[in-house]
Formats: structure tokens, C-alpha cells, sequence
């Protein structure tokens, strides 16, 4: 009786079931099925579309665009600039996501286009901040010492220190994310620190890959 009962006890108790996550079918690389980041303080999973039939966005769908401005761009920007691609992109993404304060990994575009979809982990400054086509001095100052660690004194700019900056903008054809590391050159930016994704958004879309509408505009608060 005594066994009896405990048998019977034993099949009121639910059973749990555990089923292992299914692995995707469409991996970033045959060893790397996702990646991890932090963006505006919570955690997205970027991964490729899981859609076989997907195809691209139509904002990058077109092949020809007026040149200029929509030129295209070249492989080698300028000397001691390095051209990644998308797994170094996301190797930057998660060591910023890591705590790695000391890089930034910037969507050059205009808002208009930013709204749209970028990169998880990305911040926004648009190229013509920085250029000074669309700010002052004394806003390009401020960017450079608030959010990229230059230092400026009397003795003018000192770049010592200063983040490691990943740009990327629309694509190849797009001149923007181009423009944002050509006006860093010239205002004294060192060259090792500047890392350019030339496929931009474009390319990250092509493969796929997710994107994010809330990136942060820290310029806005200026």
C-alpha cells in the first residue's frame, strides 16, 4: 500500500520537458550563428534572416544612382585607413558591447536615412557635423572632445588617446561615412585609428543581418 501511494503521488508531478534550441539554418559563418550586442542599454541579437526567400530592402535595391555625388567609392580610402568587413565590423561591436570604451563604431548618414534601419550598437553623427558643412567650430570642438577624446588646449589639438572610430555609411556608392573620415584626417585624426566598413548599409542588409530604428543622436544634445 505504502509503494502503492507513492506510485500514485509520482504521477501528479508534471513532467518537464526540455527541448534544445534549434540551430539556425542561415549562420553568420559556419561556426557563428549570432552575435550579442548592447544597444541603448538592452541587449539584440543580430543574426541573418532566417527567410530563404527574403529578399533585399528596396532602399538599396537600385543599381545606379547619379554620379557625382553617388560615386564609387574606393577600396583603400587613404593611407593608413583600414577597410574592414562584416565579421571584423562585428568583432567591434562586441567589444564596445564588452565594455570597450575606447571604440566607437559611427553611422556617418543623415538622419533621414538613419531612421530607416542601422547597425545594433552604432551611434550617429552625421558627415556633415563634422565637416562643418551643417555645424560651427565650436560644435565640431565639442564632438571631438566629448564623444571621440580629443583634447584641445591653447596649444591646439591633441590626439593622444582618442577612440578607435568604425564608419560606415549607405554603401559603396555613398560618399558620407567618406566624408566623416576625410574631415577627421584633416583636422589631425590619426590614421591607425580610423576603420571604415565600405560595404555599409547596403552590404549589411544584403547579408541579411539585423537592424535597429532607435540609434542614438548624441549630437542633439548639444
Amino acid at each position: 500500500m505504502k509503494y502503492t501511494s507513492l506510485f500514485l503521488a509520482t504521477l501528479t508531478i508534471p513532467t518537464i520537458l526540455i527541448i534544445p534550441a534549434m540551430a539556425l539554418e542561415v549562420q553568420i559563418t559556419p561556426n557563428i550563428e549570432s552575435v550579442k550586442v548592447m544597444h541603448n542599454g538592452k541587449e539584440v541579437v543580430i543574426k541573418r534572416n532566417q527567410q530563404q526567400n527574403h529578399i533585399i530592402n528596396q532602399d538599396f535595391a537600385k543599381t545606379s544612382r547619379i554620379c557625382p555625388p553617388f560615386c564609387i567609392q574606393p577600396m583603400t580610402l587613404a593611407s593608413g585607413i583600414e577597410t574592414i568587413g562584416e565579421l571584423e565590423l562585428l568583432d567591434y561591436l562586441k567589444k564596445v558591447s564588452y565594455g570597450d570604451n575606447s571604440i566607437l563604431v559611427i553611422d556617418s548618414r543623415t538622419p533621414k536615412w538613419v531612421i530607416k534601419g542601422s547597425i545594433p550598437g552604432a551611434v550617429s553623427i552625421p558627415w556633415d557635423l563634422i565637416s562643418g558643412a551643417k555645424s560651427s567650430p565650436p560644435i565640431v570642438n565639442k564632438l571631438l572632445v566629448e564623444l571621440l577624446g580629443v583634447k584641445i588646449s591653447k596649444q591646439g589639438k591633441n590626439f593622444e588617446g582618442v577612440k578607435t572610430l568604425v564608419l560606415f555609411c549607405n554603401g559603396p556608392w555613398s560618399n558620407q561615412s567618406s566624408s566623416n573620415i576625410k574631415a577627421l584626417l584633416k583636422l589631425g585624426y590619426p590614421p591607425e585609428k580610423l576603420k571604415w566598413y565600405r560595404g555599409g548599409i547596403q552590404a549589411w542588409e544584403l547579408f541579411g543581418l539585423t537592424t535597429v530604428t532607435d540609434i542614438p543622436m548624441p549630437w542633439l544634445g548639444f
